[in-house]
């Protein structure tokens, strides 16, 4: 009999089917990156036919990335996806691992819809949700107490950035980490109509307790920011019935610590996740659960999000599949002639009413400065401005044919091209005084420090005709391709995110000849004899007090009318052209087995 009634006690305590620690500990825990894992490799056991795990490759500590891909009748594969118009919502979690909220939302709400519970009926049905539970698995596993002190549970949790130290959601353009990597080639197989990111917040205490930024739905396409305002308008009517207070935009104060500041609505460049995903003519979601809400609150704020954007997008799929694929059409037809780099508010200001809490600002006899302290016991309605409408800052008007990349270059060049699923070409004979565009600068600026391992570049200049050498293996990049408006923000110079403007090319930008002054001085003094033009402009310096000051400055001025100066310095090694040049091999990246998904993961 002792065995019986310990098999039935062992049954008993056993957990339920696919629960996560976060369910068995009340929302107090979560668990670690073992169990996502094994949970990912479950689902299909458990729903065979209707879920498929799949390994996107592994981490630089060794760790298999794996996505669940569920649907409700079975259509668990990119090409299977395309072949039926099938919409697929894609969502991720952990991309900061401390804000690991979607991990458990995720698991918790795809099982629910799964067994088709009451609560999620035929949640599924029409649409194919693709589902990474853990982006930044390294980080998940530095896992520690003390991590965000400012935000309430899970007890333990991960780390913001990876292994390498790097900071995924400043990473979608520049592709540094062998995760994104791994993630980008993902996800341009899939395609997915709508890519969420889900995030925990920094900053305020306040009443609401989640904001969801879409886009395109001020930046973008017209169509499709109809399209994008139509989807949050319905998606928050629904929040709003079931309790949730949601926001429009990133609830941080326009001056920090400073409610009076108010808000305002920004569209980041493209090196953050959602507004990565709309520049290819798609819809980023970024979800951020507000950090002071505990950690049963957040999850189901986060559940409840993805709940309403499946059926949304499984009740109107097929409209923003329409939509999209127009928006396609015309880039490839290169009907895509201007591109926005950059967006900054416009002037309008209004004023709304914000819930937050008392606060009162001290004096600060630690920081010398005033500080924030919040009363969140006593609800208080701020009137603060919120600036709600953007702009173009930034404007780039496109070759007619495309990009040329050095071929110095091309070897590191190409397979960023290639992960992003970029067509290009290789020339395979050399075109010698090639018609081209180049931009050189004389007026540049590197940053005082590193960003993301990056010292950045500002380089104010101009593309201007000229001719050029062009050897073979130099890479061609059309702008008449679906990811045009991406391709403009990897070349264009004054693009944020463009890979001058992250350092990629800050060699060209370093003088790396020099001329002794006692060869410089007599040939000076030379062309100031002979040469009026030369001695009126060094005479117009010499009115600038700190150039007469500066002897170098002085001595550069002659060394750049040296026949020595090298006249390639500041000369950006990426030109336009008009038109394709002669002597092109085969398109690239090759289609990695016609778009299918990685593969299924082992038991």
């Amino acid at each position: 009999m002792l065995l019986p009634t310990l098999a039935a006690l062992v049954l008993t305590q056993a957990p339920p089917p696919l629960t996560t620690v976060s369910e068995q500990s009340g929302w107090k825990r979560t668990g670690r990156y073992a169990e996502a894992e094994a949970l990912c490799r479950a689902f299909p056991k458990a729903f065979p036919g209707k879920a498929r795990c799949d390994t996107l490759g592994t981490t630089p500590e060794g760790r298999p990335m794996v996505a669940l891909v569920v649907s409700q009748d079975g259509t668990l594969t990119a090409d299977a996806a395309r072949k039926k118009g099938r919409p697929v919502v894609f969502f991720q979690g952990g991309i900061h691992a401390g804000e690991i909220d979607g991990k458990d939302a995720g698991y918790w709400l795809l099982r629910d819809a799964l067994q088709n519970r009451a609560s999620v009926p035929d949640l599924l049905k029409g649409v194919t949700a693709v589902f990474v539970p853990v982006f930044n698995v390294d980080g998940h596993e530095r896992f520690n107490p003390n991590h965000r002190p400012n935000q309430v549970g899970p007890e333990e949790m991960g780390f913001r950035v990876t292994a390498q130290n790097l900071n995924l959601n400043r990473d979608y353009v520049k592709a540094d980490a062998p995760e994104m990597v791994l993630l980008l080639k993902y996800l341009n197989a899939w395609d997915p109509l709508v890519y969420v990111d889900l995030h925990v917040t920094d900053g305020a205490k306040f009443e609401p307790d989640v904001s969801v930024g879409v886009e395109p739905q001020k930046s973008g396409p017209p169509a499709l920011r109809a399209l994008g305002t139509k989807l949050v308008d319905e998606l928050f009517a629904g929040l709003t019935a079931q309790g949730h207070q949601p926001l429009r935009f990133y609830p941080s104060f326009l001056q920090d610590d400073d409610p009076t500041s108010g808000f305002a609505y920004g569209v980041p460049p493209p090196r953050f996740s959602h507004a990565f995903w709309s520049v290819h003519h798609r819809f980023g979601v970024l979800v951020e659960t507000h950090s002071w809400k505990n950690y049963a609150q957040r999850v189901k704020a986060t559940r409840d999000v993805l709940e309403g954007l499946l059926k949304l997008v499984s009740r109107d799929g097929a409209a923003l599949l329409a939509a999209v694929k127009a928006e396609d059409q015309k880039a490839v037809a290169g009907q895509v002639r201007e591109v926005v780099l950059g967006w900054k508010n416009t002037s309008k200001r209004e004023a709304i009413a914000f819930k937050g809490y008392a606060y009162e600002r001290l004096p600060s006899d630690i920081s010398g400065q005033p500080y924030i302290r919040y009363d969140d016991t006593q609800p208080q309605t701020w009137k603060v401005p919120y600036l709600p409408d953007v702009e173009p800052a930034v404007t780039a008007t496109l070759p007619a044919g495309g990009y040329l990349v050095s071929a110095a270059h091309a070897a590191w060049v190409a397979p960023k091209l290639a992960a992003h699923g970029i067509a290009f070409q290789r020339l395979t004979r050399a075109v010698p005084a090639a018609k081209v565009e180049s931009f050189r600068s004389k007026d540049f600026q590197f940053q005082a420090r590193s960003n993301e391992a990056h010292q950045g570049l500002t380089a104010k200049g101009e593309w201007k005709p000229d001719t050029q050498d062009l050897p073979a293996g130099t890479l061609w990049v059309p702008v008449a391709q679906k990811k045009v408006q991406l391709v403009a923000h990897l070349f264009e110079p004054a693009g944020p995110d463009s890979l001058l403007a992250w350092g990629f090319f800050n060699a060209h930008f370093e003088q790396k000849e020099y001329i002794e002054d006692y060869v410089l001085e007599p040939w000076a003094r030379e062309l100031l004899a002979k040469d009026a033009g030369v001695k009126a402009a060094f005479q117009e310096r010499l009115k600038d007090a700190g150039f007469a000051k500066d002897p170098r400055a002085r001595l550069r001025f002659f060394a750049e009318r040296h026949p020595t100066w090298d006249e390639r310095l500041g000369l950006y090694p990426v030109y336009r052209a008009a038109s394709a040049p002669p002597n092109l091999g085969g398109l690239a990246p090759v289609k990695e087995r016609a778009g299918r998904s990685p593969r299924p993961a082992s038991p």
